[in-house]
């Protein structure tokens, strides 16, 4: 039996009532907002509401729709238009071709992030490897690194339970085993083993800086956005923390922002690690940086 909302039922033909002149009425705040996907964006709300993708919307643009459901998509827009992040909106966020669910709980995982992935994919021993995501948020870092090497005894950390809650469900959806723990920063995991491998995107926005007041910034968790110290101080927690935690030569990779590598770099110089490096983003800023632990030992 067909359980679809009723957005599906015929209604009187009537042009201004369609999906495809909903979709004209809805562009017009994006744009006026200066999205400039709008076009695409109010697809993707509309589709939300219907449970349509962007194709069934344009093969199926003359059926109508009923109040309601125009309604709800109307309020995304105008949601939307406020600056509310689409990720939230929609509750998903593609990264590393994996859908994951989000919400105001967590950060929105961005693609500078994958830079991270791929270095510690590179930087992952054979034989089950034991890998720390530090911050996990949406839980996007260690699930990306779970698809991939299925063989990693994963574990994922964070400060709030809201951010485990959707990382521990995305986890659910995907079908991937990672082990969720809560507390700050180390001391989430301080009784364990240690790790082959620990990595972390902790905030490391100034306090102070400006952007925060723009964009999807000002609707994300602030918590997870800055840190004392013009941004440096959980870098510093995580970087003078880790090396205990960590098995003979194993790694510790930091995301951070575009112009703290050499802080970064001189954070884990001081905690003795060897072949400290930072590694640049598409956007040619040193995004990440690593150090590597002599002995394992603090």
């Amino acid at each position: 039996m067909n359980t679809r909302p009723n957005s599906w039922q015929p209604l009187p033909k009537t042009d201004s009532l369609t999906i495809r002149a909903t979709l004209a009425q809805m562009r017009k705040p994006l744009a006026r907002a200066g999205i400039d996907a709008a076009a695409l964006e109010a697809r993707l709300l509309l589709g939300q509401v219907l449970g349509m993708d962007t194709v069934a919307l344009i093969a199926h643009g003359d059926r109508s729709l009923d109040p309601e459901a125009r309604a709800r998509a109307f309020a995304l827009t105008e949601r939307r238009a406020a600056g509310q992040p689409i990720a939230y909106l929609l509750g998903q966020r593609e990264f590393w071709s994996m859908p994951l669910q989000v919400n105001e709980h967590c950060l929105i995982p961005r693609p500078d992030t994958e830079l991270l992935v791929a270095l510690a994919l590179e930087r992952l021993p054979a034989g089950n490897p034991r890998v720390l995501d530090l911050g996990t948020g949406s839980g996007a870092i260690i699930l990306a690194l779970k698809r991939e090497r299925p063989d990693i005894d994963a574990w994922g950390s964070d400060l709030s339970a809201q951010a485990l809650a959707v990382a521990a469900r995305n986890a659910r959806i995907l079908d991937l085993d990672v082990c969720w723990f809560q507390g700050r920063w180390l001391d989430a995991v301080r009784a364990l083993p240690a790790f082959d491998l620990i990595v972390s995107n902790p905030p490391y926005i100034d306090p102070a800086d400006p952007h925060l007041e723009q964009g999807d910034l000002r609707f994300e968790p602030r918590a997870a956005l800055v840190a004392p110290d013009h941004g440096l101080a959980d870098l510093e927690a995580v970087a003078t923390t880790a090396r205990p935690h960590l098995r003979p030569a194993g790694h510790l990779l930091l995301e951070h922002g575009f112009d703290q590598a050499p802080a970064v770099r001189a954070m884990l110089d001081r905690q003795g690690f060897i072949e400290v490096r930072s590694h640049r983003d598409l956007a040619g800023h040193d995004r990440v940086t690593e150090g590597r632990s002599p002995n394992g030992a603090g």
